[in-house]
């Protein structure tokens, strides 16, 4: 009798090591202290969950962007989001009870990745304070310490007790790897979030705005102490435009950080505004707006990707402000002013800061032509084949499992 050869072939052997790799499901434990970061951590989270499915599982502290992607916050993020070497003061006891609280977190968990996400003093203090328990999973930050504006020294500092640092701009890296920093140029994650495709007809529609009426955007920070130093200039502003044109609307987007403080002072207001939540909205209002006035940050460059007209206004304590200044080792603090090494984007600061400087700004942006954005936006990574959270994700993924 002749046997018959099975026509089925062989199944390929799995090692016990790559088994156990297949099945394993990696734990990344996330930190974002302030609304930027928190989206950027969604993004990453977004992406990671579409991509692995179950194999992978969040822990850590973030936003509400980050909790509508399946996180469990250890606390309200609002505890984290302070600025200023004086305004952060009263709030010492507090950040430090938090710290604590996040080491002992992370111990618990014991995740196979840590990743801290901007707000470099909190995620500093975390990564130098993780490593004297002896925690050997790898030690992650995002949006590199901007040491070339100030305080160069920090780059072989950080060195010391991060493992991996991503950066969002092009010329940050060279900083870092003289230090023994393992580094990677991810691009700004401005770039995938979608600024530029707000529909703006939808937004007036759905809120009875003509599409004459001048739309003004209002964004005066994602931190209460930046609220109160910038609010007061910015409602004086609106409303010194608002007397020369009647058919005005405000618009301010706002995230949760903030949102009370803004209730509480725009109560009473007599100029027309909406405030309005969620980054869907926000990009809506953008390319609905004829021009914007905003604090420093992030925001711009979404602004500058919508192509809104705008100015950066921002101003701290007249104490922190002289330390600032003296720090500080560049022309310009807004990033396209930076990247294209010329004033785009009006720089209205400290005692520039005011209501009639904001609005003689304004009208001089909308009397000349448009700002053109493009030689800074194109050194972000617009062209980039994988966009920066997919890029950050895989990554993340590459790291955790060489644990």
């Amino acid at each position: 009798m002749t046997l018959k050869k099975s026509c089925k072939k062989p199944s390929k052997k799995i090692s016990p090591k790559n088994k156990k790799e297949e099945e394993k499901t990696v734990k990344i434990y996330l930190i974002a202290g302030e609304p930027s970061g928190d989206l950027l951590g969604a993004r990453v989270m977004r992406y990671l969950k579409k991509k692995y499915n179950q194999k992978v599982s969040f822990f850590g502290i973030g936003g509400e962007t980050m909790q509508a992607e399946g996180l469990v916050s250890l606390f309200d993020i609002k505890d984290l989001s302070v600025m200023g070497f004086l305004e952060v003061v009263p709030s010492i006891p507090l950040i430090l009870k938090r710290l604590s609280e996040t080491i002992e977190d992370i111990l618990r968990v014991n995740p196979d990745i840590v990743m801290t996400i901007d707000s470099f003093s909190y995620s500093a203090r975390v990564h130098k304070r993780l490593k004297k328990t002896g925690f050997k999973a790898p030690h992650v930050h995002c949006v590199a310490p901007q040491v070339w504006a100030w305080k160069k020294k920090r780059a072989k500092k950080v060195s010391q007790y991060m493992d991996h640092l991503f950066c969002l701009l092009p010329y940050e890296e060279k900083y870092f790897t003289p230090h023994g920093m393992k580094t990677s140029f991810i691009g700004h994650p401005v770039i995938e979030g979608g600024a530029d495709k707000g529909n703006g007809a939808a937004f007036r529609k759905e809120n009875n705005i003509k599409k004459d009426d001048f739309v003004l955007c209002m964004l005066p920070g994602s931190r209460k102490n930046e609220v109160a130093f910038l609010m007061k200039e910015f409602m004086l502003a609106a409303q010194m435009l608002y007397k020369e044109n009647k058919n005005m609307m405000v618009v301010i987007p706002t995230v949760a950080t903030v949102e009370e403080t803004l209730k509480e002072i725009l109560k009473d207001w007599p100029v027309p505004y909406l405030l309005v939540k969620g980054e869907k909205k926000r990009y809506e209002v953008f390319a609905a707006s004829d021009a914007a006035i905003a604090a420093s940050g992030t925001v711009s460059l979404e602004l500058a990707l919508a192509n809104v007209p705008h100015l950066i206004a921002y101003k701290v304590s007249k104490l922190t402000g002289m330390i600032a200044k003296k720090l500080l080792k560049i022309k310009y603090v807004n990033l396209i002013n930076i990247l294209a090494d010329k004033e785009i984007v009006p720089e209205l600061l400290q005692e520039k800061c005011t209501a009639l400087n904001i609005v003689e700004t304004t009208k001089s942006l909308l009397s000349s032509k448009k700002q053109d954005f493009s030689i800074s936006l194109n050194q972000l990574g617009q062209n980039q084949k994988m966009t920066p959270s997919e890029k950050m994700g895989e990554e993340l993924m590459k790291l955790a499992l060489k644990k």
